[in-house]
């Protein structure tokens, strides 16, 4: 006999081992007990137990609940529970999850009948419902705090019930207990009403929700954040009000927050009000007001965003939140606003101790104050005029900044779900013994059943440990908050947008600002734009409808109006982002790049009023855009970098002509790159290493495209006629050779091929020539790219000469017809594509001439500044300012490298530093040297970067390249913007370069003509 019943025991404990008991034994004894007899034949209701959160303390506070039942209760509730389903759910998903409803229903047992109606108002209870249902239990006299809080934790007992059974789900649930919490504040204060009539007749008292009270979603275990506001009664002095509300509203608080023997509902914190806990407990509407007029603090109107009335006189709670509302939406334009709100967020994670940091659900990055402080400062800072979202609630308000294209519809759903997962979390963590904790645990048994309970929101695999699968679920959320987090509440747009006038804000859906037409003509003339009619019209463009484009459009505006109007040119800058906007604006990312992503919008708005070259390049193909949103977007890519990709792209391309489309449309997304990287100083703070690094980018595009183009059209001589007989070096030149490119520089070259072995050299000039003509040709063919010339005009003999020539016929050329100035040019050589070893060896060739053995003889010499006088005397555009001409003129860039180049050819023998086809490197191994006195050596190196610096203001402000100061005022103040100086401040430009380069020339006149 005792055989069989350990047999059935043993098949007992492995039923219920596999439905998530832990203690199987303890649970058969419960089984065996006399209030749970036969149930263990019931394999529904095992079902039911194994489907808790912790089956063990379901079975347990089962057990508890009918051993405090008369017999004729016990036997209800045991057929209830074998015959109901939802009750079944309901009951034994309460005690699952929570040991302190458990204890609740074995202190009150009747409750269990809370659990069984099923009409709507139990479904979805209103505050209405949860007052009566606190009315009907509560009556004035006897134990007030201990009925009250019974009947509270009834109510707590339907709540969690329809939580934990799917019923409710978090909104609906956070939102149920916040009107709980009114209801329970509005019996209190009946209460301590009944109790003191005579205070009660004296004042109007209204209670404000704050916090997550106030944003109808509240935790299981909470503060209940308030404010008290009264007004004195007809005939009642004010003072004498005051004092009767004070005593209201503190006995209201004892009959929350004292600990009975019931326990504590929650504590009432009124600290929110007015000076904290210095400031009186109670103020008139009157003086809040002038409290917050005058001394509130950012965070008190951050606070007061959620501001409802939950209990007592509702017509004075209605007034009070009417008068604050327009205090709490002008906020954002006080001074350092979102800067404050953004470090109050920082001050609260610092203040976690070191050893919660990792566990916190509430206050830690990736946390839910992340969300909140994200969504709170967004809406502050748009809801100033879009009264959408004006809301407390959080999940509602990020709903309504997505619908308003203020938070991409993507980064909204990850937060909307994010949030809710924290938030359910913590209401689990909660709920198992009613403590406020925003904690994970780290007992095992704990998480199991928090693992258990938030199987529902898990996707994970079933067969994974669910306590892993939980804590990875929490990491992925939390990191995609803390992305977003830093993205949203971080991103300048908002500094921007928090500092502009409400009027400037105002873009709404017919694209005009909020003004008259007229008003807004005048605005946007004094913000500077020069034809504000096209302003508008552009506006309207971009803003007008009801599309999300369109409010994402009018999100923006306001911030890059005031972008524009902040460069020499708005009305360009506008006209550039309405071209672009009308290329990009099917594309989804474009406008969530802009608003989402760091400081994209400002750079584009930057770029696009600084002039013609950039934008002319980023519309030839818009997408370029996407650098601006990438922090390392606009670091330029390597000479190995590019050329890898341009000769893949040529390997694929299908013939020559697609082959050099393809190198050339690489070149123009890399010369925006580098055009947008210089305009927003990206490349390096110092003007001198900034222009260095700028040369070697271009000197890097130019060499990978001549790479590519010279592969692509050998490719295809080779596809008509077999293995080219030849191999082709590109010899750079000029400021090609030197690294020194400007944005509107031609590539000057120099070519030189090598026949193969056994193959006529007639024949590979023939290949060469026929290669190398059909490259340039293609680089300089008229497109959508921008056009790379190929000037081989420094080659021997000039025009006149063979365009290519071979090793050999260079040497002779060289041995026997060469001129000093052509070894000064080759000072500047240096190869640059095509065949490596040939180049290398041409480096060998010319070596000796550009650094003869003896130096120069004085008759080169006197030849060179012979040469150089005629220049400047000659070559002077008719009518040009010899003062101001960056090329040739006083103190220009020639003038300072044929100063630096004469000293290598003197000096390049014997100091292997000047050995450099840089000036401004060989100028520096020239002072090193002793050859220039260090004073000089600043005052040249100064002009010749002052110089190059405006050659390329004036390309990248008129889009063409030009050798002087602009003509035009407009153009001229694009320039001194890029050059640092300020609006109005041109004049002081042109006098600045006079007497840098006036200096420069003394040192000229000294080093380069021998004069004192």
């Amino acid at each position: 006999m005792e055989e069989r019943s350990g047999s059935r025991v043993s098949r007992l404990e492995t039923r219920l081992v596999r439905r998530g008991f832990s203690d199987p034994d303890q649970a058969v004894r419960l089984l065996d007990e006399p209030a749970l007899h036969g149930l263990a034949a019931d394999p529904v209701l095992l079902d039911a137990l194994g489907a808790a959160a912790d089956p063990d303390q379901a079975l347990f506070g089962l057990s508890r609940l009918l051993e405090a039942l008369d017999p004729h209760e016990r036997h209800t509730l045991r057929d209830t529970l074998t015959a109901s389903k939802p009750l079944r759910d309901r009951l034994l998903g309460v005690l699952g999850a929570s040991s302190a409803l458990g204890d609740h229903l074995a202190r009150h047992p009747r409750d269990w009948h809370a659990l069984v109606s099923f009409e709507l108002r139990d479904i979805h209870p209103g505050a209405g419902d949860f007052l009566g249902e606190l009315a009907r239990r509560v009556r004035p006299g006897g134990n007030e705090a201990d009925a009250l809080r019974v009947a509270y934790r009834r109510c707590l007992l339907t709540i969690a019930a329809r939580d934990l059974s799917g019923t409710t789900d978090l909104p609906q649930t956070a939102a149920e207990l916040a009107d709980l919490a009114g209801a329970t504040l509005q019996t209190a204060l009946d209460l301590a009403a009944a109790e003191d009539p005579e205070a009660a007749a004296a004042c109007r008292l209204a209670v404000i929700g704050m916090g997550k009270c106030g944003g109808r979603e509240l935790n299981y275990v909470s503060d209940v954040d308030v404010i008290f506001v009264a007004e004195p009664r007809d005939g009642v002095d004010e003072q004498r009000a005051m004092q009767a509300a004070t005593r209201l509203a503190a006995h209201l608080m004892r009959l929350c927050s004292d600990t009975t023997g019931e326990g504590v509902i929650w504590p009432v914190d009124a600290n929110l009000r007015p000076e904290g806990r210095n400031g009186p407990l109670v103020r008139t509407l009157a003086s809040h007001l002038a409290y917050y007029r005058r001394w509130a603090k950012t965070w008190e109107f951050q606070a007061l965003l959620k501001a409802r009335p939950i209990a007592g006189d509702a017509e004075l709670g209605r007034a009070y939140g009417g008068a604050v509302a327009p205090l709490v939406w002008e906020a954002a334009a006080r001074e350092h606003f979102v800067a404050d709100v953004q470090q109050m967020r920082r001050r609260v994670v610092d203040a976690i101790p070191a050893g919660e940091l990792e566990r916190q659900l509430k206050l830690g990055p990736g946390g839910l104050r992340d969300v909140e402080f994200a969504v709170q400062l967004l809406q502050l800072v748009h809801g100033r005029t879009d009264e959408s979202l004006r809301g407390g609630n959080t999940l509602e308000a990020l709903s309504a900044l997505s619908s308003g294209g203020y938070v991409g519809r993507a980064d909204a759903a990850s937060l909307d779900g994010a949030y809710r997962f924290l938030r359910t979390l913590e209401h689990r963590i909660q709920l198992h013994r009613l403590r406020r904790t925003h904690l994970m645990p780290t007992d095992p048994d704990d998480l199991r059943r928090l693992a258990r309970s938030m199987a529902p929101l898990i996707n994970g695999d079933t067969r994974d440990d669910p306590v892993t699968v939980l804590q990875r679920e929490w990491k992925r959320h939390s990191v995609e908050v803390r992305r977003l987090h830093e993205r949203l509440f971080y991103r300048p747009l908002l500094d921007a947008v928090a500092e502009l006038p409400v009027a400037e804000l105002r873009v709404t859906r017919s694209g005009a600002a909020g003004l008259t037409a007229e008003a807004a003509r005048q605005r946007l003339a004094a913000l500077g734009y020069a034809d504000p009619a096209a302003a508008l019209r552009h506006i309207s463009a971009l803003a007008s409808g009801v599309s999300r484009k369109a409010a994402i459009q009018r999100t923006l505006l306001p911030v890059l109006l005031g972008w524009f109007a902040d460069s020499a040119d708005p009305d360009a800058g506008l006209l550039n982002f309405r071209q672009v906007s009308d290329a990009l604006g099917a594309t989804p990312w474009y406008l969530r790049l802009l608003r989402d992503e760091g400081a994209a919008a400002e750079q584009l708005a930057r770029v696009l009023s600084a002039g013609r070259l950039a934008p002319d390049l980023l519309l030839r193909a818009p997408e370029a855009v996407a650098m601006l949103g990438d922090s390392t977007g606009l670091a330029p890519r390597s000479r190995a970098a590019l050329e890898s990709e341009i000769l893949a792209a040529v390997g694929r391309a299908a013939g020559p002509a697609a082959g050099v489309a393809a190198a050339r449309s690489v070149r123009r997304r890399e010369l925006f790159r580098t055009a947008a990287a210089d305009l927003l100083g990206r490349l390096d703070d110092a003007p001198a290493r900034a222009l260095d690094a700028t040369g070697e980018a271009l000197t890097s595009i130019t060499a990978a495209t001549l790479q590519g183009a010279l592969r692509a059209a050998v490719n295809g001589w080779e596809d008509r006629n077999g293995e080219l007989p030849t191999r082709i070096a590109v010899i750079g030149m000029g400021r090609f050779g030197g690294h020194e490119l400007g944005y509107g520089s031609d590539a000057d070259v120099l070519f030189v091929h090598e026949p193969r072995l056994g193959v006529l050299e007639e024949d590979a000039a023939g290949a060469a020539k026929a290669v190398i003509g059909e490259m340039r040709t293609l680089l300089a063919a008229p497109s959508v790219e921008p056009p790379l010339e190929v000037d081989a005009g420094l080659r021997p003999e000039g025009r006149n000469g063979p365009l290519v020539r071979t090793l050999a016929s260079y040497a002779g050329y060289y041995a026997r017809w060469s001129h000093a100035w052509e070894s000064q040019a080759l000072l500047r050589a240096e190869p640059m594509a095509g065949d490596l070893d040939l180049g290398a060896r041409f480096r060998d060739l010319i070596d000796p001439l550009r650094y003869p053995g003896e130096g120069v003889p004085e008759r080169d010499l006197t030849e060179i500044r012979r040469i150089k006088a005629r220049i400047e005397a000659e070559r002077l555009p008719r009518g040009a300012d010899p003062t101001t001409h960056t090329k040739i003129g006083r103190g220009g860039l020639a003038d300072v490298e044929w100063t630096v180049q004469l000293l290598q050819l003197q000096h390049g023998h014997e100091i292997p530093a000047l050995r450099t086809t840089r000036t401004r490197a060989a100028l520096a191994a020239a002072t090193a040297a002793g050859l220039v006195e260090r004073e000089d050596a600043e005052v040249l190196d100064a002009a010749w970067v002052l110089a190059s610096r405006v050659r390329a203001a004036v390309m990248l402000v008129r889009g063409r390249a030009g050798d002087s100061f602009p003509g035009d005022a407009r153009e001229l103040a694009g320039v001194a913007r890029y050059l640092g100086y300020g609006v109005g401040h041109s004049g002081e430009l042109l006098d600045d370069y006079r007497r840098v380069t006036r200096r420069a020339r003394h040192a000229v006149e000294r080093l380069f003509y021998g004069t004192d």
